[in-house]
């Protein structure tokens, strides 16, 4: 079974010079100019040694693949389209232990002979270093014969997703006979849900879930969303919210097909029992013995503070804490970040740091350490060159690992004092945001609650 996907390359910069003027002067052309850097970081991603194995299954077709780059651009300079898209970028990957890496180039080389071997140039390589074998192909956006562009778009794509899976076949590999249609999720979405973190798209599709399921009717759904702090965009084209805190409206369809507006109101009309929130338990109480006495005991102020009423507020401080109120959609999206949070609470509370003049002392004294390190690991280097007792080398060697454990855990703790520079900051931010929120929900229960007795003495006076 082979899956395949394509893109383009396009460059970010300012467009090229425009050689096009005297395309006779084209031997000497710097190929390491900006203009052409896109082209040549795809070229050389797909063709790392370390990838391919010696560059063993590495194939050009129409082109060599050591000069690909400056081919595909003499062409493009040759036919006066320099500009946008520079290259597509094709994927083909196969079930981990189908095939063998010579199958699987070979495919691939047939795959891009077929589509693009008559009018393209085309770089094929076959990947090794990962579990499942995977073949990359970089396509020249301009054809060599007739200097018209290559259209990626639907019919295309459907043809290379036919042609992988025929060459498949005739190797007797698997095939997807009924692939799904959708949207693919983005990289970074794709990887935390692999690792089981919260993503700000899977807390929306939480949260609309659980609006679904307590709600009878779609005017309730949207009131069930608003209850949730979001702002909901109505009688549009597409269905949009605005999660608390965020800037921008998400399409609840970019969500999947569970998320349509047609689709939502189809599980709404399913719910014949609206399902409610259990209420939670309450907390049990446990006893604690108090060493010294309040008046004595060290008060946690400033940045160690602000870590541990972060955590209080993400519902992590104290652990089996059961409240009833929801962590803030600002707060959960940092769930993902946990194991990092966590670990700059503990620097800030091994050391007693409270402030950031006290985080920058003691970052500077950590990096003042790491070059008395430094050096005794560059001395040490430099005693194995000229030893010749193969004993004392092992001494020096260990000696030398000692100091690298110690290195890498300094390292660790000075990028923990920058992360805290930064994040304290957004911290801070959010806590007010989420504060000023809570200040305006009261007042509005306020104002609810005058009202509702203004109305029921206003009833008993008519009576």
């Amino acid at each position: 079974m082979a899956t395949t996907a394509i893109w383009d390359v396009t460059d970010r910069l300012d467009r090229v010079i425009d050689y096009a003027t005297n395309p006779q002067k084209t031997e000497n052309l710097d190929f390491s100019s900006p203009g052409f850097q896109g082209l040549q970081n795809v070229l050389a991603y797909t063709q790392q040694d370390a990838k391919t194995e010696k560059q063993f299954y590495v194939t050009g077709i129409n082109c060599d693949p050591a000069t690909a780059c400056q081919q595909m651009n003499r062409t493009k300079l040759q036919f006066q389209k320099t500009g946008s898209i520079l290259a597509f970028h094709g994927y083909q990957a196969f079930v981990p232990g189908e095939a063998t890496p010579e199958t699987a180039h070979a495919i691939g080389v047939k795959l891009a002979q077929e589509l693009w071997g008559d009018r393209f140039e085309v770089v094929v390589s076959t990947h090794l270093d990962k579990e499942h074998l995977h073949n990359h192909f970089v396509l020249n956006s301009v054809s060599f014969m007739d200097g018209k562009r290559y259209y990626d778009n639907n019919t295309t794509y459907a043809l290379m997703r036919k042609t992988s899976d025929r060459l498949c076949r005739e190797h007797s590999l698997s095939v997807i006979e009924n692939p799904k249609r959708g949207k693919a999720k983005h990289y970074a979405e794709w990887k935390a849900e692999q690792e089981n973190k919260p993503t700000w798209r899977g807390l929306i599709r939480e949260d609309v879930d659980k609006a679904v399921a307590t709600s009878m009717t779609f005017t309730q759904f949207i009131t069930a969303l608003r209850n949730q702090s979001y702002e909901v965009k109505t009688g549009v084209k597409y269905m949009a919210v605005r999660p608390p805190g965020k800037e921008r409206f998400v399409r609840l369809k970019t969500l999947g097909d569970d998320y349509t507006e047609e689709a939502i109101k189809q599980r709404i009309l399913q719910n014949q029992n609206p399902k409610r929130p259990l209420p939670l338990p309450e907390p049990k109480r446990k006893r604690c013995t108090l060493k010294g006495s309040f008046k004595t005991a060290r008060k946690i102020t400033g940045l160690e503070a602000l870590y541990f009423h972060y955590l209080y507020k993400m519902g992590i401080l104290p652990r089996k804490r059961a409240s009833s109120k929801r962590t803030h959609f600002l707060l959960r999206e940092d769930l993902r970040h946990l194991e990092e949070i966590t670990a700059q609470t503990k620097l800030l509370c091994t050391h007693h740091i409270s402030s950031k003049e006290q985080l920058f002392t003691y970052q500077s004294t950590v990096k003042q350490e790491m070059s008395v390190l430094y050096a005794d690991r560059k001395s040490l280097y430099n005693q194995i060159r000229r030893c010749k007792d193969e004993e004392q080398v092992s001494v020096y060697k260990e000696q030398i690992t000692t100091l690298s454990k110690k290195l890498s855990q300094f390292r660790k703790e000075v990028k923990l004092c920058t992360g805290i520079l930064s994040r304290s900051g957004e911290m801070q931010e959010k806590l007010s945001r989420i504060k000023q929120e809570e200040i305006e929900q009261r007042k509005e229960e306020k104002t609810y609650e005058q009202r509702s007795r203004r109305s029921g003495s206003n009833r008993q006076f008519k009576s």
